[in-house]
């Protein structure tokens, strides 16, 4: 599987995020899972390189070659990103599932905003549920493994 990773350029201010970006790493490793890490400057050990000429073309090629997405806490860049794909799931451009790992409640302020957009009438609670938020990198993984995407919206 291979899992297309968003995350913060920084690392924040609290240890707790750059020690569970590592422990993503190694249990991604360990899985067998290959993935994608957004990174800003090119890395010499990488096998493959893909150069895009804008970032909408960089976000439709990481969308095509993964299987999978998984948000670290990061700051507006990641946000977007992971929305992004939420919404192309959503209207039925793919049936890939996105994740948010929600290190030290990271997340928790966007999942009562998903809970307001539901209650509001905003969200269908279909599309609501096809997030997978958890602080815990195995049960994100296993989640990945059996997730079967919900009816599109159109």
């Amino acid at each position: 599987m291979k899992i297309c990773v968003f995350c913060g350029s920084s690392p924040g201010h609290d240890p707790a995020y750059s020690d569970g970006a590592a422990r993503v790493a190694r249990v991604m490793a360990q899985a067998g899972a290959r993935y994608l890490v957004e990174r800003e400057i090119v890395h010499r050990k990488l096998h493959h390189l893909h150069e895009v000429e804008t970032m909408h073309d960089r976000k439709t090629k990481m969308s095509a070659l993964a299987d999978a997405f998984l948000a670290l806490p990061g700051g507006a860049g990641t946000l977007e990103e992971i929305l992004e794909q939420w919404t192309w799931g959503q209207l039925g451009i793919h049936s890939k599932p996105c994740a948010l790992l929600n290190i030290n409640g990271y997340f928790d302020p966007l999942r009562m905003m998903i809970d307001r957009m539901v209650r509001e009438g905003f969200l269908n609670p279909r599309f609501a549920e096809m997030l997978i938020v958890s602080d815990d990198i195995d049960a994100v993984l296993a989640a990945f493994r059996s997730y079967v995407a919900p009816p599109s919206k159109w």
